[in-house]
């Protein structure tokens, strides 16, 4: 199966469920929701290192935030409640409330689960924080240098699925970073998913386990150029690099949804191949498989 000039290998991504929480941060302008934004979502790639997996679902537009500012929703991804509880608070309270003219609003408050977040920021107003009760929903209003910083008192938290991916296949690096830069901003545009790495693709994929006793993941060594000859490859003929996309979602649809529009966006002239990455379907309980979803 092709999709033009690009061949669809026969192969799936193994994806997990891990929980999530959707913030909308808000300020005064584009530049303060940018440098918001920019903090609170860093560091925030893999939990395999990371706190939590982490970036920006979309912008919004101030017609679309509660209080009619500039706004962007962050989703945000963990293991477990737990590990959000831990992580989130600390982003938030790090690097938005230090941000001026900044807000926090939940973005999932229908959700079953859900994790403190200005119960717990609340503290660092001393004592001269606020709270307020809109339509059954509470909020805190904590004074800072530039007036109050307005959070919500919790955060919704739903299923979501990670690590959907797809692997482009180029003949260069030159036409392997078009391609991925092409699916990465095209997914930009779409609700409820991220691409957490570094401008939404990866260099450096992984596979389970390592020579090393005490790393847990290590180079995905088939897909390492210059490995060939030395390692069983899944690089096939014609193609001297590999990027992956890694996709996290609201929900199986979204992510589905989303690997679709990165495939048909990242094939062309020069990608030889499309794949993506799997644990022989021993680790994750949702299979996405590339020719039904082209």
């Amino acid at each position: 199966m092709h999709i033009g000039p690009t061949l669809i290998l026969d192969t799936y991504a193994e994806a997990f469920r891990m929980r999530c929480v959707r913030m909308l941060v808000t300020a005064v302008d584009d530049f303060w929701l940018d440098a918001a934004v920019r903090e609170c979502t860093g560091y925030g790639t893999s939990v395999i290192g990371c706190d939590a997996e982490i970036g920006v679902e979309r912008t919004l537009p101030a017609s679309e935030t509660p209080d009619n500012r500039p706004g962007a929703a962050i989703l945000a991804f963990g293991l477990s409640v737990e590990k959000l509880a831990a992580a989130i608070p600390n982003r938030v309270g790090q690097c938005v409330m230090t941000c001026p003219s900044t807000a926090v609003y939940d973005g999932l408050p229908e959700a079953e689960d859900s994790i403190p977040l200005g119960k717990h920021l609340r503290f660092f107003g001393d004592g001269f924080q606020k709270s307020k009760l809109l339509d059954e929903r509470r909020y805190w209003r904590i004074p800072v240098m530039d007036g109050e910083f307005l959070v919500e008192e919790k955060l919704g938290v739903a299923k979501g699925v990670a690590g959907g991916n797809i692997i482009l296949q180029a003949a260069d690096s030159e036409i392997g970073l078009a391609a991925a830069r092409r699916a990465s901003e095209a997914l930009a545009a779409l609700e409820g998913v991220i691409t957490p790495f570094p401008g939404g693709v990866v260099r450096s994929g992984s596979k389970v386990g390592s020579k090393y006793e005490r790393l847990v993941a290590s180079t995905n060594d088939a897909f390492c150029p210059t490995l060939r000859g030395r390692v069983s490859s899944e690089l096939v003929e014609g193609a001297h690099c590999a990027y992956e996309i890694v996709i996290d979602g609201i929900n199986e649809a979204r992510v589905a949804e989303a690997m679709k529009l990165a495939m048909h966006t990242a094939a062309g002239d020069g990608v030889v191949a499309i794949g993506a990455g799997n644990y022989g379907g021993k680790l994750g309980k949702f299979h996405f498989r590339l020719r039904e979803l082209v």
